[in-house]
């Protein structure tokens, strides 16, 4: 029986054969799942309908699961129209999660064009699309190490 909040088969077998630096992609809706991924990776559909699921609960399911070292936003270029309004409320959100989980982590944003390089490494192994209506929610999340 699993001990953590998430009982997603695939995800779970996805999680449990990846290792120490294996990347999980939090998609939002407006993602392009399909075309931005890794070699390796494999897309997990839970975009059931607007909204639901998010990337929010989806990533407490993750932060239950398994240990996470870094995490990544996807970082807003200055010349799009919507930086001048500062950091998605989607991005407060996430802080609060963190915070919640006891994490030490703070979100890093990588520009745009360089998310979506990171994401289409070899280490990435899993994508989730959400069907996440907020703009900007896009999380790329590296694996940690299991500690005693």
């Amino acid at each position: 029986m699993l001990n953590h909040q998430m009982i997603h088969p695939d995800i779970n077998r996805i999680l449990g054969r990846a290792g120490h630096h294996s990347k999980i992609l939090i998609a939002d809706g407006h993602y392009p799942a399909w075309s931005k991924k890794g070699p390796n990776s494999e897309v997990i559909h839970l975009n059931f309908a607007p909204g639901i699921v998010n990337c929010s609960q989806v990533l407490r399911g993750i932060l239950s699961a398994v240990p996470i070292d870094e995490i990544n936003t996807m970082g807003i270029p200055p010349e799009d129209p919507y930086a001048k309004y500062g950091e998605p409320p989607v991005w407060a959100e996430y802080k609060a999660i963190l915070s919640e989980f006891h994490s030490p982590l703070e979100l890093k944003p990588i520009q745009k064009w360089e998310f979506y390089d990171a994401v289409q490494s070899n280490d990435h192994v899993l994508t989730i699309q959400t069907a996440e209506l907020a703009l900007w929610a896009n999380l790329l999340l590296s694996i940690g190490v299991r500690t005693a």
